[in-house]
């Protein structure tokens, strides 16, 4: 990638920012901490690695991308909408009664692979796909992003476990590391110890990253592009509530709606950030 494309990506996840920040503060619930952490690593899949058509969501042939820690859907539905699955003015009826947009992503939505809320089923459902994928000789990949308390969940290691021995080297797990969950830091509700090492242990091909430097979350993505018999794993360190002072490092806004000062006080600093981007 060159600046300029850096550049522009960076704008763009700033904007999902800016917009999960709005939806969550109208609809008066969401999760806006988990959202603002995944921001630039669901802008680089989507603006640059992923092969999809959005003006054919059921293409055969097209990379699976499935959200994991569904409640993240805020930052999701802005990506999808900015590619065009749906019209932006979709976003206002976020969580509205009888809306298309929901808490959490379902499979009616143009552009979602897979129903997700309850946590480790999507990583489960994206080792069938990739296990699909094999069996039908295609050569799409599957891609699935999870939440670090996710990882509390058992279903999440027998999937790992499944993935190395099924050789699923079309399989790419995004871990959001942001050490913060529901209750608080991941550490204090139930240590993960080395995520990493855990993943090698069970036989993936494992990167650490900067979960928010898009250039590092390109290249490792491109690197484990190899078909060497092992799933893939990339552990990507971020901050819970990115880009808003008062939420960043914290489970309070986890699953908490800004109020109207909160609000004001996000979008002003989303904004000085995107006027820095510009400048840069």
């Amino acid at each position: 990638m060159n600046i300029e494309e850096i550049k522009d990506l960076k704008l763009k996840a700033n904007e999902v920012r800016r917009l999960s920040i709005e939806m969550i503060y109208r609809a008066k619930s969401g999760h806006p901490g988990g959202s603002l952490s995944a921001a630039e690593i669901l802008v680089t899949l989507y603006f640059k690695i992923l092969r999809v058509d959005p003006k054919n969501p059921e293409w055969p042939d097209r990379d699976r991308f499935i959200l994991s820690k569904g409640h993240a859907s805020a930052a999701y539905y802005s990506v999808l909408a900015m590619k065009g699955y749906f019209p932006m003015d979709e976003l206002k009826n976020f969580r509205k009664i009888n809306s298309m947009l929901q808490g959490h992503p379902t499979i009616h939505i143009p552009g979602v692979d897979m129903t997700t809320g309850s946590l480790g089923q999507g990583f489960s459902t994206s080792l069938g796909m990739a296990l699909a994928g094999k069996i039908d000789n295609k050569d799409y990949r599957v891609f699935t992003l999870l939440g670090d308390g996710e990882l509390d969940e058992g279903i999440v290691w027998e999937a790992a476990m499944s993935a190395v021995h099924n050789k699923l080297d079309n399989l790419i797990a995004i871990i959001d590391r942001n050490m913060y969950q529901l209750d608080g830091n991941t550490e204090k509700i139930l240590s993960l110890g080395n995520v990493a090492k855990k993943f090698e242990i069970f036989g993936w091909e494992v990167r650490e990253i900067d979960g928010h430097s898009i250039p590092e979350i390109y290249i490792s993505i491109m690197e484990l592009m190899n078909k060497n018999g092992k799933p893939k794993a990339i552990i990507a360190k971020t901050v819970k509530g990115k880009g808003v002072s008062f939420m960043e490092n914290t489970h309070e806004f986890h699953g908490k709606a800004p109020n109207k000062e909160e609000y004001e006080k996000a979008m002003k600093e989303l904004e000085e950030e995107r006027m820095k981007i510009l400048s840069d």
